[in-house]
């Protein structure tokens, strides 16, 4: 019903297109708006975009670069985490350098269309990283607590989840194109997003959805599937109280690192969105508009680091027997990581294919 509102007409497209050309004009002539930000803030924020997009590159490039050298990385889970890499790449190569160009400029530099599609591309890729470290928490959550083996060689269902990401990406940042909601510019007029002011029941309507579907629901699969890992773990640290104790907290330390990061990167952006959907117009400053977007850039720096480098064994494995890792043995520390631990098995190392979780219950008890 509320897609006849405004965009699905020809009247109501070019009322849009007007809308966006206006506010660009406005930017290009370097006329102050109520969100004008300051030549030093456009410094500012200039060099933490800069800073972003070099760390987010360094990372994500160095992670790839570990996949392409090491085959026995390539296993089926680890697959997530190379798509996540990517997706977070790509944001750092192709959308983050236009925003960094606009900060230094003071002003959009690439146009209504270029506007569009940066904003469309921000809003694919970060919704991809997003859908696939939920699904790489279920699939953690689903391999270790499954009643058979996990099969080592097995990609068919990580590539489901690995196409899944981008399908359901697709699926929620290609309506605007097609007049429920639309692309153009965001807080001080130098990045693009979704029209998070515009009043309407069409607007206002993709937003609620886009908040609930893309930001709300992965969080809630992150916490539950991580929540019943520990949950289980700590059943098990009762038993090998030695060593389980301390394991178990490093394990409780990795997972409120990654539902933490998760809610510092995103939840200030959704609120902000929220605010600026729901609240008074003169609300929110430029500066408090452009902090929560460069919050939730951070993450592509931030994954690869959560997810990639803080897992020592996988560290330690690569700078010591780098020539000798099979591929079960990647499987087995990409799967389990530090979660593992907290189990505290003595024959934790030597194990040639990675044990199912509930087995380990059975045998603690």
């Amino acid at each position: 019903m509320f897609f006849k509102e405004r965009t699905f007409g020809l009247f109501g497209q070019e009322q849009s297109r007007r809308c966006v050309s206006a506010f660009l004009l406005r930017s290009e002539r370097g006329s102050s708006t109520p969100r004008a930000l300051s030549p030093t803030g456009h410094a500012l924020v200039a060099a933490c975009l800069g800073m972003i997009s070099a760390l987010g590159i360094l990372n994500n490039l160095l992670v790839l670069v570990l996949f392409g050298r090491y085959k026995a990385l390539r296993s089926p889970i680890n697959m997530l985490l190379l798509n996540i890499s990517v997706s977070d790449l790509l944001v750092c190569a192709l959308a983050t350098p236009f925003s960094f160009a606009a900060s230094a400029r003071g002003r959009w530099l690439i146009g209504e269309q270029g506007c569009v599609w940066y904003g469309f591309a921000n809003s694919l890729l970060g919704i991809v990283s997003l859908i696939s470290l939920a699904v790489l928490s279920y699939e953690r959550y689903s391999t270790m607590m499954g009643p058979t083996e996990a099969d080592a060689t097995n990609y068919r269902k990580v590539a489901m989840g690995v196409l899944l990401s981008w399908v359901y990406s697709l699926f929620w940042t290609l309506p605007p194109f097609f007049g429920w909601s639309r692309y153009g510019p965001e807080g001080p007029g130098t990045t693009c997003s979704v029209d998070w002011t515009a009043k309407t029941a069409n607007n206002i309507s993709y937003i609620i959805c886009l908040f609930i579907f893309c930001l709300i629901l992965p969080f809630l699969a992150i916490v539950y599937s991580y929540g019943k890992l520990l949950h289980a773990i700590k059943q098990v640290s009762g038993v090998n109280t030695a060593m389980g104790r301390k394991r178990e907290h490093r394990v409780l330390l990795m997972v409120i690192t990654m539902v933490v990061c998760y809610l510092l990167c995103w939840l200030p952006y959704g609120i902000m969105a929220l605010m600026a959907t729901f609240g008074d117009p003169d609300l929110i400053t430029a500066e408090a508009s452009i902090v929560p977007s460069l919050l939730a850039k951070t993450s592509t720096v931030i994954n690869p680091i959560i997810y990639i480098f803080m897992n020592k064994q996988l560290l330690f494995r690569l700078l010591t027997n780098q020539d000798i890792m099979t591929s079960e043995e990647i499987f087995f520390v990409s799967v389990y990581s530090d979660t593992i631990e907290a189990i505290a098995l003595p024959n934790f190392h030597v194990m040639g294919n990675p044990p199912i979780f509930p087995k380990f219950l059975h045998k603690c008890h």
